[in-house]
């Protein structure tokens, strides 16, 4: 278990690494994950059980006590997944339109602005000193809100280029997100103090399947990733994030929040699930609308990393 920790620890301190390194295997060598992205298991594909398994973890991790929190604070949390609702859609909005993208490549960007935030978040807020408490209990209701959030806000803002099959959406975003977490409660809760060792192996199994996840996607869309027409895409996703982060910033010194809910904002509103995304833009359109998810999860990681060892950096050489 000792070992299984370590290398969780080890996973974790690279992962931005691991998420390049397996960037560029799925565009040189993209034979596997081309193939795991179109194997299917029943009804569900291999990406969408390895997004399923990310959640059961997230699921499993949960308690009581988190919901009570939530309860015990709900203005800051329900505020904060407002602000990720409208500032990360709205954005996505604005730079489509500002870079005249059309097709695939907008519905990919508003796709992306339009999921929840990520579990990439909650490791970055702890490592910028942040609220981890609340920005865990708005990933958490953002995620829970996403069945509906997504299909709106993509038929609202992306109806024009792609016709989004709104109850179809709404339902495998309900299997996908809702279902797994709610299983990872009840089990917890069934099982308590034995569900521990479980636990403990959750983030790095939740860390590889991510890994894999963008290599699947990655791969189904390698013959298009470096054309002049997708990079295109790569301003657009920086100032998505980087313009995130500072709207979330903004709009949580405007709340009067302390330093520490700020930085939880901030990465709440800037960081997405990109693997939900993906996911959803391989299910129900065309594979290169998956591009921007995929490209958001490597930038946001490494803007991400560099943020929060700045502001930890800053807080710790701050006089007291």
């Amino acid at each position: 278990m000792n070992t299984i920790k370590s290398l969780s620890k080890f996973l974790t301190k690279y992962f931005t690494f691991f998420v390049i390194l397996v960037a560029l295997l799925a565009i040189f060598i993209p034979g596997p994950g081309t193939t795991l992205a179109t194997t299917k298991v029943g009804t569900l594909s291999a990406v969408s059980i390895l997004l399923m398994i990310v959640l059961f973890g997230m699921g499993i991790t949960l308690t009581p006590n988190d919901f009570k929190r939530v309860a015990r604070n709900p203005l800051q949390v329900i505020l904060g997944t407002i602000a990720h609702y409208v500032i990360m859609p709205f954005i996505a909005f604005l730079l489509v339109h500002l870079f005249g993208l059309t097709g695939a490549a907008a519905v990919g960007v508003i796709l992306v602005g339009s999921a929840p935030s990520g579990t990439s978040s909650n490791v970055m807020s702890f490592l910028s000193g942040g609220d981890v408490a609340l920005d865990v209990s708005i990933g958490l209701l953002s995620t829970l809100l996403a069945p509906v959030m997504i299909p709106t806000l993509l038929k609202l803002l992306a109806g024009k280029w792609v016709n989004v099959p709104f109850s179809s959406m709404f339902f495998s975003a309900f299997q996908i997100v809702v279902i797994p977490i709610v299983l990872g409660i009840i089990v917890h809760t069934i099982f308590k103090e034995h569900v521990q060792k479980v636990i403990e192996i959750m983030p790095l199994i939740s860390q590889v399947a991510i890994l894999v996840i963008i290599l699947a996607v990655l791969s189904a869309n390698s013959k298009t990733i470096l054309a002049v027409s997708t990079l295109i895409l790569v301003p657009v996703i920086i100032l998505h994030n980087l313009l995130g982060y500072l709207l979330g910033y903004g709009f949580s010194k405007l709340m009067k929040m302390d330093t520490p809910q700020q930085k939880a904002i901030t990465f709440e509103v800037g960081m997405q699930d990109s693997a939900l995304a993906s996911t959803l833009a391989i299910s129900f359109f065309e594979p290169a609308s998956a591009i921007a998810a995929v490209m958001f999860s490597v930038w946001h990681n490494i803007s991400g990393s560099v943020l929060a060892s700045l502001w930890k950096n800053h807080t710790e050489k701050a006089p007291d």
